[in-house]
């Protein structure tokens, strides 16, 4: 599939970092957020880039922005044409970045960009990894994660085949290897770090503590959040179908045994009601059909999607004040080296 058109086309310039931060609803963390970025980066690399993404914020995140590109040549402020999720925004930044590594990171600032520079020490550390995660070591909610929260990381865990950090987010770091590799991929429904782990690169962990949130609620509800990380596992793995079979199995064995049992009271001149049987068999059979015609549809509806070879996102508005002057000055951009394919 043809990658989505953007406004305007990424500029062909180099920078050593570029830093990527899906925005819904943050007008107010914007400006702190820029100002604690700018101050950590400026010391810590030669060259870098912010990339805001406006997933449709209902709030003057974008107004925010365009200041920021104004008044910053670093920032490249990108507005998409309607709302498409986190995930989604997060690919439509990796797509415009043009950095040898860029970082993941919530325009929320409850992820500190404080650890920008510890997850850029991963990376170089040794012979390098390709994808470092920041894992929270506190959990963002009240009094820790509730045991539906714990149970449901789990769940998709075993559903998807992908061990997933606790605690997990967006927040991490990629190589320019790890970027264009995740770029490949073009389902609609995705989870971002069902797909970094899907890459298969070496990654490593580091842990931070994930501050309160400043301002206003969660952008995306629980169900939402559900229901989307439910259609990218789906879409990652057949384990769900496996799932399925095995379960269908299961209550078939407990239709038996339970039409066993109810015949043994029978014949021992137990009292058992005529419905039993069949009140037995029907809400088992019932059960199994319903799940496993839920499941089919489920893959058959992502399938539909993924045939339609619709563009993931638009791009409806791109500021990028830094390529804007050097076309007005004919200055040309300093170009990206060949990228190097991995040694066999």
């Amino acid at each position: 599939m043809a990658s989505p058109p953007p406004a305007s086309e990424p500029s062909a310039r180099k920078v050593a970092l570029s830093v990527v931060v899906p925005v819904y609803d943050c007008a107010g963390t914007l400006v702190p957020l820029h100002e604690r970025l700018t101050q950590i980066l400026k010391p810590l690399v030669k060259s870098y880039e912010i990339v805001f993404v406006d997933d449709r914020s209902q709030d003057a995140s974008w107004s925010v922005m365009r200041r920021l590109a104004a008044e910053d040549a670093t920032v490249v402020a990108c507005r998409l044409s309607k709302n498409v999720g986190q995930h989604l925004a997060i690919t439509a930044g990796l797509e415009q970045c043009c950095g040898a590594r860029a970082v993941v990171i919530d325009g929320d600032l409850q992820d500190p960009p404080e650890t920008i520079p510890a997850l850029l020490a991963a990376a170089k550390d040794g012979e390098g990894a390709d994808i470092v995660f920041a894992r929270r070591v506190r959990p963002h909610y009240a009094g820790g994660p509730t045991f539906g929260a714990r149970l449901r990381e789990k769940l998709f865990e075993l559903l998807s085949g992908h061990k997933i950090p606790d605690e997990p987010g967006a927040f991490s770091l990629l190589s320019r290897r790890a970027i264009d590799a995740f770029l490949k991929y073009r389902e609609r429904d995705r989870h971002y770090l069902i797909l970094l782990h899907e890459l298969g690169f070496e990654a490593r962990e580091v842990d931070y503590v994930r501050e309160t949130r400043l301002l206003g609620r969660p952008s995306t509800p629980a169900t939402e959040a559900f229901n989307r990380r439910l259609a990218a596992m789906a879409f990652s793995s057949p384990r769900l179908l496996y799932f399925i079979v095995y379960t269908g199995f299961f209550l078939a064995t407990l239709g038996l045994v339970a039409a066993a049992v109810l015949a043994v009271l029978f014949f021992t001149d137990e009292a058992v009601p005529d419905f039993a049987f069949t009140v037995a068999a029907q809400f088992l059979t019932a059960g199994v059909i319903t799940v496993s015609l839920g499941a089919i549809g489920l893959y058959i509806g992502r399938l539909f999607e993924a045939a339609r070879e619709r563009p993931l996102y638009f791009i409806q508005d791109r500021i990028d004040a830094a390529a804007q002057l050097r076309k007005k000055l004919d200055i040309p951009m300093p170009m990206a080296p060949p990228r190097r394919t991995a040694k066999r």
